[in-house]
């Protein structure tokens, strides 16, 4: 799975004022993207506000992108959630021929077992043949999936590839990177630890920040990649506090803000999120001022 090396990102969907999508700042962003080092693009994670977005805009949204990358980069679409019928239905009947992997998140609010993270996912893999990464993210989901899980699921199912790993906690990627069959994936789903996990021999990441600093982003990644541990945490450190800040009241309105500093799209965002507070948006203007 070479195409889900180094760094992937989790793209946003723009609003106009309206709140309807802004198709002209989404094609900017795709584009900024694959010129600039991005190695695949994310369509319907968290940071594209899949949670408010109708089933009619996911479709477009996917058109435009799929139009637009013209297959100069692979593609992977978020398509989970916590009814596994609904989940597997959804696989079974979107049209998924322009679409290069599936990231499938772990079930969130039901709070299963690690068997029942098991059995839901088993079921997600016997309904395609497409490649799938799964998500996990317990900070959302209210529940861990853990290593154990993640390495029987990798064991047993050819076609699930990789975990983008969202836990924050370098313990959990030591014991996946520890137990993980020689060709699966450890993805950071962790900016702030994406370099020192590609250094551990993890295999990038999907990252929000990269999206609005690809070149830079990706960099580092391939440094980590190459185990050049001084020229990666060189970028690593002057990132840390951009990081720290899109991530200070909720993803992706810091991110938006970003891409806003940098003429992208407007920092809209849809209800219950609400817009980056002045005092977050003065310190992410500075810091996209003062960046080189």
């Amino acid at each position: 799975m070479q195409e889900f090396i180094g760094i992937g990102v989790a793209l946003i969907t723009p609003f106009k004022e309206d709140l309807s999508v802004d198709f002209d700042a989404l094609i900017k962003l795709v584009n900024f993207n694959i010129e600039n080092g991005t190695n695949y693009l994310v369509i319907n994670g968290t940071t594209g506000e899949s949670g408010t977005i109708t089933e009619e805009e996911k479709q477009e949204i996917i058109n435009v992108i799929v139009k637009t990358n013209n297959k100069r980069l692979p593609l992977v679409l978020g398509i989970g959630g916590n009814n596994t019928l609904k989940v597997v239905e959804e696989i079974k009947t979107r049209d998924l021929s322009n679409i290069d992997g599936i990231l499938s998140v772990a079930p969130y609010y039901s709070k299963p077992t690690q068997e029942g993270f098991y059995q839901h996912f088993k079921a997600i893999a016997e309904a395609t043949e497409k490649p799938i990464i799964l998500y996990n993210v317990p900070g959302r989901t209210a529940k861990n999936m853990e290593p154990a899980t993640t390495i029987r699921l990798a064991k047993d199912f050819n076609n699930i590839v990789g975990v983008k790993e969202a836990g924050n906690n370098t313990q959990q990627y030591y014991a996946l990177l520890k137990d993980k069959p020689a060709d699966f994936l450890i993805i950071s789903g962790d900016d702030d630890l994406a370099f020192g996990v590609t250094l551990a021999g993890g295999s990038g990441v999907i990252s929000v920040i990269g999206q609005a600093f690809p070149k830079e982003f990706s960099t580092m990644i391939n440094h980590g990649l190459a185990g050049n541990n001084k020229e990666g945490y060189d970028i690593h450190f002057k990132m840390m506090d951009i990081v720290d800040y899109i991530f200070e009241e909720n993803n992706p309105a810091g991110i938006k803000t970003v891409l806003q500093e940098l003429n992208i799209c407007k920092n809209e965002v849809r209800l219950p999120l609400v817009k980056a507070s002045t005092e977050l948006q003065l310190k992410i203007a500075n810091f996209v001022t003062s960046f080189n």
